[in-house]
């Protein structure tokens, strides 16, 4: 576990007149050259705008896409900035590269509280490669950096990891508080403890499960992986969505759930349908009458009760994947029930539920209950690797560049 007290944020340093280097992830959703998603924009918002009103010349670094270290026009960060700027309802410069002269002398040129956005990243090859060489041309443009991409933080990439080692360094608000919710769901938790792992396939989370069973006191499993898992214990299941093929890893989890304390939840009923189409013709069967021709697209109302009772004596929540196919009516009902248990639990005081994940957090806001959960991580391969129990790059660098500074 990390020593998190050596994590410097922003919250007191002096910051008037210099040039902070923010390193966000404004890889965003776009179309026809307008951002369609600005949710990003909005959460980094706090610390872009903290910094100016303190007199900080602030200068955003971001990756988008994956243009292979070349300049390419649908990958321009230009109407990023355009979007930045209406979200802070402030001028936002917009600079055409992220290193050379043209960019130190714009970050020179900038007064104090004003904002730019430099070019993406990864026009540049050196960012991928974590080179040393471009991650100092990135330095030159700045007095100070902050790391505020806890989604880019599993990648050794230069703007993420080397140039924590040439700058002050600090966590912004967003990455601590993003960092401090993981490690309270995780790594020191209150119990009892549940964690719900979701999606369609086991071998896409082979790592999470593994190491799941080791951390928390129950474990649902939910969506077509849970198949897999009756599957494996004999349950006939139809047409549905499954991997024969890991059926004894599934066996093997179970096992080590065994030993180490955990307790496995699988569902006991299940919605099934003939067909995976909105509207179908669905019903509900125990898990001993799947039809044959039948496929079983979501968790049934014992199966819902008996996780909201699970829930319900647990102190921790950990989420990620949905329980059943929620894009398809009716068969969001579980998650969405759930989800709405979970943050009804939270608001009342009971519950510390944390959540991340693309179809996570759409099925949160689907079923209204993004806003009351402890918190809700749109990370996704950070968040899915930090679940894993790996050691996440750009974190680490954090760490260990606050902690050389105050020794």
């Amino acid at each position: 576990m990390m020593k998190l007290d050596n994590l410097r944020t922003t919250d007191a340093i002096d910051v008037s007149g210099k040039r902070v280097l923010v390193r966000v992830d404004f890889n965003v959703p776009m179309k026809d050259g307008v951002v369609t998603d600005a949710t990003r924009l909005a959460r980094a918002a706090p610390c872009i705008e903290d910094l100016a009103n303190r007199g900080a010349k602030v200068i955003i670094l971001s990756h988008y896409g994956r243009p292979k270290g070349a300049f390419s026009a649908d990958a321009s960060l230009a109407p990023v900035a355009a979007k930045l700027s209406e979200v802070l309802a402030k001028p936002v410069r917009f600079v055409t590269d992220c290193i050379g002269s043209d960019a130190e002398a714009a970050s020179r040129s900038l007064a104090p509280g004003e904002i730019a956005m430099f070019e993406n990243l990864r026009f540049h090859k050196g960012e991928e490669k974590n080179d040393a060489d471009f991650a100092a041309a990135l330095a030159r443009s700045g007095d100070i950096f902050v790391g505020e991409a806890f989604s880019s933080s599993h990648r050794a990439h230069a703007s993420v990891e080397a140039i924590t080692r040439l700058l002050p360094t600090y966590a912004g608000p967003l990455m601590n508080q993003e960092i401090r919710a993981l490690c309270a769901a995780l790594e020191a938790p209150e119990r009892p403890t549940a964690a719900v792992v979701g999606g369609s396939k086991v071998s896409t989370k082979i790592p999470i499960l593994t190491n799941l069973v080791k951390k928390v006191d129950k474990l649902i499993i939910g969506g077509g992986m849970a198949n897999t898992f009756l599957l494996a214990a004999g349950v006939a299941i139809g047409r549905s969505l499954a991997e024969p093929d890991l059926t004894d890893t599934a066996r093997d989890i179970v096992v080590t759930a065994r030993d180490h304390g955990c307790e496995i939840v699988l569902p006991v009923d299940a919605v099934i349908a003939p067909e995976f189409k909105d509207g179908a013709a669905a019903s509900v069967v125990a898990l001993d009458s799947v039809p044959a021709e039948a496929m079983i697209l979501d968790i049934g109302p014992r199966s819902i009760a008996h996780l909201m009772e699970v829930i319900g004596g647990c102190r921790t929540l950990l989420w990620n994947g949905p329980l059943g196919a929620f894009e398809v009516s009716p068969f969001g009902e579980g998650t969405f029930a759930l989800a709405r248990a979970a943050a009804a639990l939270t608001a009342s005081g009971r519950l510390v539920s944390v959540a991340g994940g693309g179809d996570t957090v759409a099925a949160l806001n689907a079923a209204g209950a993004t806003e009351q959960f402890t918190y809700v991580s749109t990370a996704g391969g950070a968040f899915l690797e930090w679940l894993e129990g790996r050691t996440l790059p750009g974190v680490a660098a954090l760490v260990a560049a606050n902690s050389s500074a105050t020794a």
